[in-house]
């Protein structure tokens, strides 16, 4: 891992230069003084998307709908998962019936669906909620 990492905030989306060794202890925006790796999901929009792809740090979106029984379900997990990968991979979610254009360019055919951003590009997709382990073990498979 780099000595530094440029990693965008989840809520102005102003990208921040942080030591790696660092990334544990909570560290904040310089810009909106929100904490930077929050431990649980942040919400990924229209607005939001594309300057949340930058950063040297993996992004793992879940596209949900209010609707969706198995999204509403695999909500629990997903947080759970944001707590343990804290500081190796960002989680964001994604509203498919808020965000219909941004769910288009992403092709979702199905929801749950989690897709898997590194380096602003898709590197993995998963359709279909995962029990916690299995979404781990997924997601080390891909490297994150």
């Amino acid at each position: 891992m780099a000595d530094s990492l440029v990693i965008p905030c989840p809520s102005c989306s102003s990208l921040n230069r942080l030591p790696a060794a660092r990334l544990q202890e909570a560290p904040r925006c310089g810009h909106c003084k929100t904490e930077v790796l929050p431990g649980e999901p942040f919400e990924v929009n229209q607005g939001n998307y594309a300057a949340q792809l930058k950063g040297d740090l993996p992004l793992l979106v879940d596209v949900w709908a209010a609707w969706c029984g198995p999204c509403r379900s695999f909500a629990p997990t997903f947080t759970q998962a944001a707590k343990e990968l804290r500081g190796r991979c960002r989680l964001g979610k994604l509203d498919s019936e808020a965000n219909p254009q941004l769910s288009a360019q992403l092709a979702i055919r199905s929801i749950p669906s989690l897709i898997l951003f590194r380096n602003g590009q898709e590197v993995a997709r998963q359709s279909g909620a995962l029990p916690l382990p299995q979404l781990l073990a997924w997601l080390n498979t891909q490297g994150a």
